[in-house]
């Protein structure tokens, strides 16, 4: 197999098995770019598998418009890389006769020699007839946006003004943000040493701690790694510590903690009593390794947050972060994968448990604490909805302002995904009253 068609062998496979085997794009990249030696290569198979999940819905039906009998259901793996041969030519814009050269080559690397010449007709009729099919699909909203239909109904009706623009924003690339570790020094002094690196960054002026570079790479790479002087974390993400404004020697609860990088900001802003829960233990070992590099710690559990009598001592909390289990809809352009694994009947299901967590928790913080709720969504039934039905149940609580200039969503504030360069997320502020 020829060098360059191995990252493409590698790619189908790994798409397959996050489009049809319903892994994560995270774990089916993991799965397969060890087999990569060479990092040029596993930055081609990357880039590749990244836009085809991104586009699979526009690409897998072109595909079949293309194909006298669909290929999808009887060979699964020709269908992905044929996918991918049109990312090439359409997202990533690789030169024509390479991508179709290698995309046939990779065919043979697949053990699919039978379909090479298949592959090589359908793209080049493709470049032939290009207008004429990128009319077709983008005469259609599901493969014009790559999104589903339920998904674009749901963003149409939550936000009509801005459902084009959030669609848009999902298949756009989303910049690489960092949190400075203020316990091991200051976002001046990293931003230097960066830039003495040759990396191009820009400092927030809303976030005193963040750096934002244009395009992603191997954080692991970057100088300061190792030593912890840093975590990646979305701008949007960074708003959790301040909302919670944590202080010297509070009692603090971070009920869904995994991997740890919210709880890690809240240890970096003050010396607190923290609690890290997360009810899937096998994600505790990552949060334990972040800890460990950025030199904090906490008490640190395997446990269900919405079933505190098997795990709490009784003693309140003045401050509770629950950054909710939720459908990841504003993170779209980090995980497109979101778009093919998520359902609309995931929605009830997810609302109800973010009202089971709510009400298992209050009763854990202390009268004039303060809770703060978060999400990583956009639909309103697991943001603005929830607050509202958690309020009327409960007397005792009142909503603070949210301030951190983000557009109202009920007693809450959203961001949209673009929006400030940053995620799309959701914050509402509760408090207990005395």
């Amino acid at each position: 197999m020829s060098a360059g068609a191995e990252p493409r062998v590698l790619a189908a496979q790994a798409l397959d098995r996050c489009v049809r085997g319903g892994a994560s794009l995270r774990v089916a990249f993991a799965s397969f770019s060890t087999m990569l030696a060479d990092a040029r290569d596993r930055a081609l198979m990357s880039a590749q598998l990244h836009a085809g999940t991104r586009w699979w819905l526009r690409f897998d039906a072109a595909v079949d418009s293309l194909l006298d009998r669909p290929l999808s259901a009887r060979e699964p793996l020709v269908q992905a890389l044929l996918v991918l041969g049109l990312v090439q030519l359409e997202i990533l814009r690789l030169p024509e006769y390479a991508a179709v050269a290698a995309t046939v080559e990779a065919m043979r690397g697949l053990g699919r020699p039978k379909f090479a010449a298949l592959a090589n007709a359908l793209l080049r009729r493709w470049l032939r007839e290009r207008a004429a099919h990128l009319r077709r699909l983008d005469a259609d909203p599901v493969t014009r946006t790559a999104h589903p239909r339920w998904f674009i109904d749901a963003i149409a009706a939550d936000w009509p003004a801005e459902a084009e623009a959030i669609l848009a924003a999902n298949n756009a690339e989303a910049p690489l943000w960092l949190r400075v570790n203020r316990r091991k020094t200051t976002r001046e002094a990293f931003a230097a040493r960066l830039a003495a690196e040759g990396y191009a960054v820009t400092a927030p002026d809303r976030l005193p701690h963040a750096l934002m570079l244009e395009q992603s790479l191997d954080v692991t790479k970057l100088p300061g790694y190792d030593e912890g002087a840093f975590s990646v974390q979305d701008g949007a993400a960074q708003f959790a510590a301040e909302l919670l404004d944590v202080r010297d020697g509070m009692r603090v609860l971070d009920a869904c903690a995994a991997p740890g990088g919210k709880a890690a900001h809240v240890l970096e802003s003050a010396d607190v009593r923290l609690t890290a829960l997360d009810r899937d233990a096998a994600r505790l070992p990552r949060l334990h390794e972040n800890f460990a590099r950025l030199g904090v710690a906490a008490d640190v559990r395997a446990a269900d947050a919405a079933a505190p009598a098997a795990w709490w001592d009784g003693t309140p909390y003045e401050r509770i972060l629950l950054d909710a289990p939720c459908s990841a809809s504003g993170v779209v352009r980090r995980q497109p994968d979101i778009k093919l694994h998520r359902r609309a009947a995931d929605l009830p299901a997810l609302a109800a448990t973010q009202t089971a967590l709510l009400d298992a928790l209050w009763p854990l913080l202390a009268p004039g604490g303060r809770l703060v709720y978060a999400t990583c969504s956009l639909f309103r039934v697991e943001n603005a909805d929830v607050i509202a039905g958690f309020t009327r149940r409960h007397a005792d609580a009142g909503t603070s302002p949210v301030p951190i200039g983000w557009r109202a969503a009920g007693a809450g504030a959203q961001n949209l995904p673009g929006e400030n360069g940053m995620d799309g997320f959701f914050y509402a502020v509760l408090e207990k009253k005395a």
